[in-house]
C-alpha cells in the first residue's frame, strides 16, 4: 500500500471496501449491470426522499412515479448553507467537504459521505491503470495553489503524500516555462496533470525545443488535462510536444470522473458510480447522437442529493457503445481565456478561482460570477448576490489580485440581476475583452 492510500485509510476513508465494490460492479454481466443501475438510481432517490428535507421539498413531498418526473437539480438549488443540504445521519464532521471552483460561474459547497468519497478514489485508481499509472507515480501538476500560509502548506503536504511536484500556473512567462522544462530533464515524471490551457501553453513552449519532451524525460507516459474543454487543436499540440498520448479527464469535484479516455482514445462515460443523461431544453431525455444538457446522478452519495443534477455543459452521447460503456462523442464545456498582464505574464483564467476563494468560503455571498479583463490592468467582476459586496470584501479581492497576479491591477465590481449568456446558455469563468 502506498503512502497516499494509507493516508486515506487513516482519515477513515474505506478505500479497500470501495475497490472491492467497484470490482464487483465491473464483473456483472451486461443484463445484471443494467438491472443494478436501474435499482441504484431509485434507491438513492428513496434515500434522500426519506432523509433529506430539502430534497423532499423539491420533490413536492411525494415520490415521482417515473424517472422523467424527477426534477432537474441545478446549482442554484445547492447555493444554501451546507447544513441545510446534508441528509439525516451526516454532518460536516463525518463527511468529505469541499467547494467547487466556480469555473462555470456558480460556486457552492458540497459534502460526500466517506464511502462515496472512497468510490471516487477507487474509480480514479482504476481508470489510471488504463494508462499504466499507479497511485504514487511521480506527477508533474500544472495547477494553482493557495498562497495563504495555511492553504499553501496544506496543499504542499498533499503533494508530498501523492508524490507530485506542483508547477504553479500563476505566471506562465517564457522564463518560468524554461524553469519548468528544466525540471523534466532532472526528474523522472510518469505523467503530467493540469488545466488544459496551462498544459497547452507549456506544450507550445516545448515545441520550440529540438525534440519532444519524452526524449529528455523518457519516463513520461502520458499527459492528463482537466477542468477546461480541450480542442482538437490543443490535443494535437500537446501530443506532438510531449511525444506521449494525451488523456482527457471530464469530471466535477462534487461528483466523480464523468468521462475518461481509454488507451484507444475513446471518451468513456463513467457508469459504475454515475447515471448519465442528455436532455433537451424541456428536460426530456434525448436519443444518442443528439446534443443536449448534461445531467448526472450520483449512485453512492448518501450525504447530499446529486440526483438529475445539471452540470452546466452540453454534450452528445455517441450512437455506438463500447462494451458496457457509453461514449462521450462531444462536449461543449468550459474554455477559459488566458489573461495577459502589464508585466507580460500569462495567467490562466482559472487563477481567478484563487482570487475569489475568500468570498466563496464565506458561503452564499456570490450566487454567480464572471470576470472580464477590460484592459491589461483592469478587471471587471460581475456577480449575482443578494446584496452588494461591501468595501472589506472588495478589498479582499484586490489583495488576492496583488498576491496571485501582480501588484498594480485594478478591480471594479458590478452587481447584476443575471449574468448575460450566449445562445448556448453556457458561460465561461473568465473573459478577455480588451478595449481598443
Amino acid at each position: 500500500m502506498n503512502l497516499f492510500e494509507l493516508t486515506l485509510k487513516l482519515k477513515g476513508i474505506p478505500i479497500e471496501e470501495a475497490k472491492a465494490k467497484l470490482k464487483s460492479i465491473q464483473q456483472m454481466s451486461e443484463a445484471d449491470f443494467a438491472t443494478w443501475q436501474e435499482q441504484q438510481k431509485w434507491d438513492i432517490i428513496k434515500h434522500h426522499y426519506q432523509h433529506n428535507k430539502h430534497y423532499r421539498d423539491l420533490l413536492g413531498g411525494r415520490m415521482p412515479a417515473s424517472w422523467e418526473q424527477v426534477p432537474i437539480l441545478t446549482k442554484a438549488h445547492l447555493q444554501k448553507p451546507l447544513e441545510q443540504l446534508i441528509s439525516d445521519g451526516f454532518s460536516l464532521k463525518n463527511c468529505y467537504v469541499n467547494n467547487t471552483s466556480g469555473s462555470s460561474g456558480h460556486p457552492f459547497f458540497f459534502a460526500k459521505d466517506k464511502f462515496a468519497h472512497a468510490m471516487t478514489w477507487a474509480l480514479i485508481m482504476e481508470r489510471y491503470r488504463w494508462h499504466d499509472l499507479n497511485p504514487g507515480d511521480k506527477q508533474a501538476r500544472f495547477y494553482g495553489i493557495p498562497l495563504t500560509f495555511q492553504g499553501y502548506y496544506k496543499e504542499k503536504i498533499k503533494d508530498f503524500l501523492a508524490n507530485r511536484l506542483r508547477f504553479p500556473v500563476f505566471n506562465l512567462s517564457d522564463e518560468v516555462l524554461e524553469e519548468f522544462y528544466q525540471r523534466f530533464t532532472r526528474i523522472p515524471f510518469k505523467y503530467i496533470y493540469g488545466y488544459t490551457s496551462s498544459v497547452a501553453i507549456f506544450a507550445k513552449y516545448v515545441l520550440q525545443k529540438p525534440q519532444p519532451l519524452n526524449q529528455v524525460c523518457p519516463s513520461l507516459k502520458c499527459s492528463i488535462v482537466t477542468s477546461e474543454a480541450c480542442t482538437p487543436e490543443d490535443r494535437a499540440v500537446i501530443e506532438k510536444a510531449f511525444g506521449v498520448p494525451m488523456v482527457n479527464e471530464y469530471g466535477a469535484s462534487e461528483l466523480d470522473f464523468i468521462a475518461f479516455t481509454d488507451r484507444q482514445g475513446d471518451w468513456l462515460i463513467t457508469n459504475e458510480t454515475l447515471h448519465f443523461e442528455i436532455v433537451d431544453n424541456n428536460n426530456i431525455p434525448l436519443p444518442d447522437g443528439q446534443e443536449g444538457k448534461v445531467i448526472v446522478s450520483s449512485y453512492f452519495n448518501k450525504a447530499m442529493p446529486f440526483v438529475r443534477y445539471q452540470i452546466g455543459d452540453m454534450g452528445i452521447i455517441a450512437p455506438q457503445r463500447k462494451g458496457k460503456y457509453p461514449v462521450l462523442q462531444q462536449l461543449s464545456g468550459r474554455v477559459n481565456d488566458v489573461a495577459l498582464l502589464p508585466s507580460g505574464r500569462r495567467v490562466p483564467g482559472l487563477t481567478f478561482y484563487y482570487v475569489s476563494k475568500s468570498l466563496l468560503e464565506q458561503g452564499g455571498i456570490m450566487k454567480e460570477f464572471v470576470i472580464r479583463q477590460k484592459k491589461h490592468n483592469l478587471f471587471l467582476f460581475e456577480y449575482v448576490a443578494e446584496r452588494e459586496l461591501n468595501e472589506d470584501e472588495k478589498r479582499q479581492v484586490q489583495e488576492k489580485m496583488d498576491m496571485y497576479l501582480e501588484p498594480g491591477l485594478t478591480a471594479t465590481f458590478a452587481r447584476k440581476q443575471a449574468i448575460d449568456r450566449p445562445k448556448s446558455g453556457k458561460i465561461k469563468h473568465f473573459y478577455v475583452e480588451l478595449e481598443g
